[in-house]
């Protein structure tokens, strides 16, 4: 900076429609009477020099921001929900769409969020207020979604917690799920029609209620539990990333150390090869189906964390010249493969438990038909028999009989998803691993540090756009913190009642979906057509010394916008078509039933989705129509040189420098030697004759205030 300060004046109206609106000029074009009100925040001496942004939070090291970034995106989805996914989608035909939309979308929405935190150095708040004031809402629909997020995905590490603790036995038959009670009443025979571990989850775990709208109160196990998580999170992102860094070495590799035993363990056991080969067996005809597509673009969507703020923030601890675009295209590559890696120990283990449930089947059906001498069966039959003659029975007997048949095919089938696999499939298959109470403790450990990962960054996108608030600024990082983690537990206690699950359910189904994909779109419009493609190549190809060429132009600019619009169609048409359910316990029967939601639950949920669509169009119109007094926050990161506020780029560039007339001329004074008093008490006066004096605000030494004296 020189050693005088210089603007340029602002033209009265828009030019490309990202510029900031003129300060002195009403929405109609009339003059405002003076008295507007310029706030500078950042400390005094980074208005007299260029100096770096010494109140930004920064990375300790480049290993520490990717292991962030890693343990953010690669989460419980990976395990869970993946898995799944390739197994109900084509096998590993369902790669093939998953693949080109991670190229087609995934990546280049990752790369925006990245680079444009790295290059403002701001939350998801400040980046979109610095973009265009009318944008300012995206940052808040955010904030709230990411809100809905965190309370019910501490609910899963609580969770975790619960059988975390409980597998700590000596043996598989002191495994609370091992086995039914014994008590001769009710809660057997509820568990003989289920089984041991879904009675478990149900019954000991959750105490589940028949419906949503009779939760009972709150299971203090899972309270207690629950306050765990929340203590354990607070102290984690208590200090921003000078606290929750030092956790990311724990929560991002150990997951793969754990993965890599279950994978040596599961490869050495009979089934598993059946197991990989069931769910990667490519099934080409399912890629007509546009379902597959749109599955393949929704995983890739929430297994980056897009539109969380967390990657803005994130990026935004980057030192400026950080190579943005290695990063992402590394960080993307290690989240698919871990996806695949993980497919690939979950359904080898999920083999043994067919081989070993085939065992178990074929040795019942032998001793049925061996009981009513049918087909030459004794008891002393061999399954390679059973396999022969079998099929040859005729279909009359085996219904008689009830006969179901006992194949591998059959019990890999039977697929399950997200808390059904962790908390009931997986855990029956641990008890067939010896010893099993070891497996459990590593297993729930992997889920603790998986969950804990995404917990972090979710919590981390939220607080730092919290912290962007000037009003919250007066606060200490752990005051905020406290207060936001005190408030989720206490909203949180809706998920420790007997429909616990349900709430969850609920909330995963509507708070985390339309409102993230509306944000994620609008993101991509916002960079991309108000902030403009070139300028935001120009940053990138500043930042890193690459300059981004047609691919990257044609995701942006046509294909990622589409895709996202896709899937945002698609799910509010799946909605309306396809009533939303959730799965009620069902005690007499054992077993879980498919239940509407009633009316007073869908108003809630069409709520939740409205509080994270509306602060867009909120505050869109209240700054358009300057509803508001409109004060302009112009962070520390903005002013170290005029030309890094983007929005006001511009407003401020050299290119009408020969207008003598519109150039605000301060005294001379303003000299490299010049006291802080003496340029605080400074008068500047303009072309036109306004005067401006700048002030501190209040007793925050870091606050100013540019006035117009006349």
């Amino acid at each position: 900076m020189d050693n005088k300060m210089a603007a340029k004046a602002e033209p009265i109206g828009p030019r490309n429609g990202h510029e900031l609106a003129p300060l002195n000029t009403r929405a109609d074009g009339s003059e405002r009477p003076h008295g507007v009100t310029i706030v500078l925040q950042g400390s005094r001496n980074s208005l007299q020099r260029e100096a770096p942004d010494e109140d930004r939070a920064a990375w300790s090291g480049k290993l520490q921001f990717f292991l962030s970034i890693i343990g953010y995106s690669v989460g419980l989805g990976n395990i869970w929900r993946f898995p799944y996914l390739c197994q109900q989608n084509g096998g590993g035909a369902f790669l093939i769409p998953f693949l080109i939309m991670l190229v087609l979308e995934g990546i280049p929405l990752f790369l925006i969020e990245m680079a444009i935190g790295q290059k403002m150095r701001l939350g998801s708040l400040g980046v979109w207020n610095t973009i265009h004031p009318w944008l300012g809402g995206i940052g808040i629909a955010s904030c709230v979604v990411t809100l809905f997020v965190a309370l019910y995905y501490n609910v899963i590490i609580t969770w975790v917690f619960f059988y975390l603790f409980n597998s700590i036995r000596l043996s598989a038959d002191q495994l609370p799920w091992a086995h039914c009670p014994q008590d001769n009443g009710t809660a057997e025979a509820e568990c003989t029609k289920a089984s041991a571990t879904v009675y478990y989850w149900y019954r000991e775990a959750l105490d589940a209620a028949p419906s949503i709208e009779e939760p009972g109160v709150p299971r203090w196990w899972i309270v207690l539990y629950l306050l765990l998580a929340w203590v354990i999170v607070f102290f984690i992102v208590m200090k921003g990333i000078q606290s929750s860094g030092k956790v990311v070495y724990f929560t991002s590799l150990f997951p793969y150390v754990v993965l890599t035993i279950f994978f040596v363990r599961g490869i050495t056991l009979p089934g598993s090869a059946d197991g990989v080969i069931h769910m990667y067996k490519p099934k080409l005809a399912k890629l007509l189906d546009p379902t597959v597509w749109l599955d393949a673009a929704t995983q890739v969507f929430y297994s980056f964390g897009l539109a969380f703020g967390s990657l803005i923030a994130f990026g935004s601890y980057n030192t400026p010249n950080n190579n943005c675009v290695r990063d992402v295209l590394l960080v993307s590559v290690c989240n698919a493969l871990t996806a695949i890696y993980a497919s690939v120990v979950i359904f080898s283990i999920l083999g043994f438990k067919a081989f070993t449930m085939v065992e178990k089947c074929v040795s019942k059906e032998i001793k049925v038909l061996a009981l009513h001498h049918i087909g030459g069966f004794t008891l002393n039959s061999s399954q390679e028999f059973y396999d022969e003659h079998y099929p040859q029975l005729s279909a009359n007997i085996t219904t008689a009989l009830n006969l179901t048949g006992c194949t591998m095919s059959k019990q890999l089938d039977e697929a399950a998803e997200g808390t059904g696999l962790a908390f009931i499939v997986f855990t029956q298959a641990i008890l067939k691993l010896t010893p099993a109470p070891f497996w459990s403790i590593i297993f729930f450990l992997m889920l603790l540090s998986l969950g804990l990962g995404s917990q972090i960054g979710i919590m981390e996108g939220m607080l730092c756009t919290i912290f962007d608030i000037d009003f919250f600024k007066r606060f200490s990082k752990p005051v905020i913190t406290g207060a936001v983690c005190t408030l989720c537990f206490f909203v949180g206690l809706i998920f420790t009642t007997g429909a616990g699950e349900y709430w969850l359910k609920m909330f995963d189904s509507f708070a985390g979906t339309i409102g993230l994909v509306v944000v994620a779109l609008l993101e991509m419009v916002s960079v991309i057509y108000i902030y403009g493609h070139e300028r935001f190549t120009n940053d990138i190809y500043e930042m890193t010394g690459y300059r981004p060429g047609w691919y990257w132009q044609v995701t942006w600019r046509y294909i990622g916008p589409v895709i996202v619009s896709c899937i945002l169609v698609s799910s509010l048409i799946f909605m309306l078509l396809n009533p939303p359910m959730y799965g009620a316990w069902n005690a007499e029967e054992g077993r879980v039933e498919k239940t509407p939601y009633p009316p007073w639950v869908l108003f809630i949920a069409v709520a939740m989705i409205l509080a994270g669509i509306l602060p867009i169009p909120v505050v869109l119109l209240l700054r358009r129509f300057q509803c508001l007094a409109l004060d302009v926050d112009i962070h520390q990161g903005s002013i170290r040189r005029i030309e890094t506020t983007v929005s006001t780029k511009e407003m401020m560039s050299d290119q009408d420098s020969s207008d003598s007339e519109s150039q605000v001329r301060a005294t001379d004074r303003y000299e490299d030697s010049s006291s802080d008093d003496e340029i605080l008490n400074a008068k500047y006066s303009t072309g036109t004759g306004i005067r401006l004096s700048m002030k501190p605000i209040g007793h925050n030494p870091n606050a100013f205030k540019m006035d117009v004296v006349d």
